[in-house]
């Protein structure tokens, strides 16, 4: 079969021949590809920068970690995959997998999950959100944080606010339910400053942080307490586009009622896990299809694999990989 190999850690895929994937125990099954997202956590793992990279062998390694799929009796899947997905045929997981609405077209499928993993599992099981919640979201203008503004409001935020670089999706998500928006382009005070008034007239409950580093540092500082009564605040560590490390002050964590934790693989619950492939999974596809969960996407083939891995895609779109 065709797959985009790799050979060395940190290089670029190959478009190559690679012996098809053998089931090896009853939880998996062989399937078709149809589509795959190529996603940073694809690229961090390959480049051996993500904590739970593999390191390939002397024979290299299939690419991918979940993809569009047929059935033997073409039945149209979502799967993880156990063997990588960036190929013809892969083995995927019979648990972790789940059937896609017939309106749902394979690209917009295949983008969706990782978003919605990123996006879904840290408002709902870390910060428990709750219908009135005001949502901030760090790096609001990458794929899944545009995806995250979206479930924040589905799931009920009362105002969402986003920061971001970019400012034409910055713009973007007004239309995609953000309230305000807040560029991190800006001089450190006028954006502490923004920070700080937004949270003094409607008192921010959760943070959503895909980007870490010094912008998570200047948020923290903002919403430290004066020793009067504070709000109970959420701040969810979902990313480290921005850096791995911060300065955190003792006085953030006494001054204010704050909860800070993490999502991400690890961090959940294998019932939660569980929770993510019967019931949000399946609901955040069928909100796609019937056009309520919006994402935007650019198509390309495997065979280009090589000249499209490093491709930089801006405005919050997601590269497809059509198999």
């Amino acid at each position: 079969m065709k797959a985009a190999v790799m050979y060395q850690q940190g290089g670029l895929p190959q478009y190559t021949d690679f012996p098809e994937p053998v089931v090896q125990n009853p939880d998996e099954v062989l399937v078709n590809v149809k589509a795959v997202s190529i996603k940073h956590l694809d690229k961090s793992r390959a480049s051996g920068k993500h904590y739970s990279s593999e390191v390939p062998d002397e024979n290299g390694r299939v690419i991918g970690g979940d993809g569009i799929c047929l059935l033997e009796d073409d039945t149209r899947v979502y799967g993880m995959g156990i063997s990588g997905t960036l190929a013809e045929k892969a083995t995927i997981y019979k648990s972790r997998m789940v059937k896609l609405p017939d309106d749902l077209d394979d690209v917009t499928a295949a983008a969706l999950p990782n978003a919605v993993v990123g996006a879904a599992m840290g408002l709902k099981f870390k910060a428990n959100i709750q219908p009135g919640d005001v949502v901030l979201i760090n790096g609001a203008t990458g794929f899944t944080g545009r995806v995250a503004v979206q479930i924040a409001k589905y799931y009920g935020a009362k105002r969402v606010i986003a920061t971001g670089r970019n400012q034409q999706s910055l713009d973007e998500l007004l239309s995609l339910g953000a309230d305000e928006t807040i560029s991190v382009l800006q001089d450190d005070e006028s954006f502490k400053k923004q920070i700080a008034a937004i949270h003094s007239e409607t008192p921010i409950d959760i943070i959503v942080d895909y980007l870490w580093g010094h912008t998570a540092e200047m948020i923290l500082a903002c919403i430290k307490g004066d020793g009067s009564f504070t709000n109970k605040i959420r701040y969810v560590s979902a990313g480290g586009m921005s850096g791995d490390l911060i300065q955190l002050s003792a006085a953030n964590l006494r001054s204010v009622d704050l909860q800070l934790t993490g999502s991400g693989l690890g961090a959940w619950s294998k019932a939660q896990v569980g929770e993510l492939f019967t019931e949000i999974l399946p609901e955040m596809f069928a909100l796609a299809a019937a056009g309520k969960l919006k994402v935007d996407t650019i198509a390309v083939k495997l065979a280009d694999i090589a000249e499209l891995w490093e491709q930089d895609v801006s405005n919050g779109q997601r590269l497809v990989v059509m198999v």
